[in-house]
């Protein structure tokens, strides 16, 4: 089914922002590696990891992890993700991913009464996943016309098939016995050629192994190339490229999706990723091997700044902080009277009171003038400004009345009215998932979105992690 791109608003049209909720599979039943999603890499559960990934990406509205596991559930919800539970008859080992991902679909859309334009399919046992890769397999569909789109690496390895496995395919996989030479097919054993085909061995006989192509008089017993031709050994440069497909993640234009059954349909677009950070866990040597690259792995990308440039208590003396997108994830519930609601983070509230126990003078700074941003200052004993169109010159002005250098003040924003702030500060900050362009602005950038802890992350910087 051929992809239609969304209708473009004219100028007097709101700009549709399309629904791009990440699916991410994660039942509890995994044998090879037990409670794997659950399973810590860099001190962070797999699923966790996951959840915060794809809380980052920029075009991703929702995160939904569809789970039989109570452990994992609560691990899921923690990190900001919707929860739905996965009945039986889809939990099993024959389960499919895309069958999950269509019962998830369902039931967020069912549950929350928004229908699914884009849906992510993503891999929790690929732990080295990030925003940049969500974002370009989202992006592929929802802005470049793509009906679906995966991650890809490149990959210059020769790819060899044992010739017994060959063998072992065309026996089973082709329906076990072939005709015999005559054609009457008594009691004869089919086994592959070197093109794939079957030959007869007549009933009685035994088996002998397919000869290699250019071998003559010998019975070859080796391998024979995939991907190449054996007798001929080009170099990298002379050879077309191959793309190995990394697992990781998966987008699909969600009508195409449910209308083909399965991921790959219509136009697929292929999105090269880093191949030093494809690794999927499978078994408990993948999952060893995950947490000795984390320290390596978890650190920025280039032109991100290094964890050794993060502030620490010497360097600050005021902490100010915005508050929707920051302190919340940068939604609003609003419920039948038009009152809004809006969720934060209980270890952000610790992270403030630690803070405040520092002796750090600490601002609540927000252009919403809402009744819950001032009832959140007052339960966090921290005073606040808000309904502020020109959160600059407050700034200015608070830092003037309280004797602080500037300079010395940590700033934590999310989107574009927070640049300016970003100028006047000593330390500008954005936390996870902000706009791209207050990221590629701010001094330090936290691992950890907004509304899920990143002012704790912060204040970790400052007094330590455990403080």
């Amino acid at each position: 089914m051929p992809h239609h791109p969304p209708h473009r608003p004219g100028p007097d049209t709101p700009p549709h922002r399309p629904a791009v909720v990440a699916v991410i599979p994660a039942r509890g039943g995994s044998k090879g590696v037990p409670a794997k999603n659950l399973a810590a890499v860099g001190g962070v559960p797999l699923v966790v990891r996951a959840v915060r990934a794809c809380r980052a990406a920029r075009l991703v509205t929702d995160v939904v992890v569809s789970t039989d596991d109570t452990a994992i559930a609560a691990a899921a919800r923690g990190a900001g993700a919707v929860v739905v539970r996965r009945p039986a008859a889809l939990a099993g080992d024959t389960a499919t991913s895309e069958a999950a991902v269509r019962h998830a679909m369902d039931t967020y859309e069912a549950e929350h009464g928004t229908p699914v334009d884009t849906v992510l399919l993503v891999q929790c046992t690929s732990p080295f996943l990030d925003r940049a890769d969500i974002d370009a397999v989202a992006a592929a569909v929802v802005e470049g016309g793509a009906d679906s789109a995966l991650t890809v690496a490149p990959f210059h390895g020769f790819v060899w098939r044992d010739g017994a496995d060959a063998a072992d395919d065309a026996e089973h996989g082709a329906g076990g016995t072939s005709h015999g030479a005559d054609g009457t097919g008594h009691g004869a054993a089919g086994y592959a050629d070197g093109d794939g085909g079957a030959y007869a061995v007549p009933a009685g006989q035994a088996a002998a192994r397919p000869r290699t192509a250019g071998v003559t008089g010998a019975t070859a017993t080796g391998g024979h190339g995939v991907n190449h031709d054996k007798s001929c050994r080009p170099r990298r440069q002379d050879r077309p490229q191959d793309l190995l497909e990394t697992g990781a993640a998966y987008a699909m234009d969600a009508a195409g999706f449910r209308s083909s059954g399965h991921r790959f349909f219509g136009r697929t677009e292929l999105v090269r990723t880093d191949p030093a950070r494809v690794l999927e866990i499978d078994d408990p040597h993948d999952l060893d091997r995950a947490r000795a690259l984390a320290p390596l792995l978890d650190g920025p990308r280039p032109g991100e700044p290094a964890p050794a440039h993060l502030p620490t208590r010497d360097d600050i003396d005021a902490v100010v902080l915005d508050f929707d997108g920051t302190q919340t994830d940068d939604r609003v519930l609003i419920d039948a009277d038009g009152r809004e609601l809006v969720a934060v983070h209980r270890g952000d509230g610790l992270g403030i009171a630690a803070l405040r126990r520092a002796e750090l003078k600490l601002l609540i700074l927000s252009s919403e003038r809402n009744p819950v941003v001032a009832a959140r200052a007052r339960k966090l004993q921290v005073p606040v400004l808000h309904g502020i169109d020109r959160k600059d010159l407050a700034l200015k002005r608070w830092c003037e009345e309280s004797g602080i250098d500037p300079e010395r003040v940590l700033y934590v924003g999310n989107d574009v009215n927070d640049l300016p702030c970003f100028d006047l500060v000593g330390w500008p900050v954005a936390v996870a998932g902000a706009h791209d362009v207050v990221r590629g602005a701010a001094r330090a950038l936290t691992a950890t979105p907004g509304g899920s802890g990143a002012v704790r992350e912060i204040a970790g910087w400052l007094l330590g992690p455990s403080l």
